[in-house]
């Protein structure tokens, strides 16, 4: 496994992945979706 995925519980993956899902209309596109969500759980997006 990689080191980012041994960092977070699959349960917050999970709840990560349902949260990006859940409010990608609020955002102008899904990658400004993932960063958002990203940044409040304490997870880096790459570039």
């Amino acid at each position: 496994m990689s080191k980012t995925t041994d960092k977070f519980s699959p349960e917050v993956c999970d709840r990560a992945v349902r949260r990006v899902f859940s409010h990608e209309g609020e955002y102008p596109s899904r990658w400004a979706t993932i960063v958002s969500i990203s940044s409040k759980i304490g997870c880096a997006p790459r570039p």
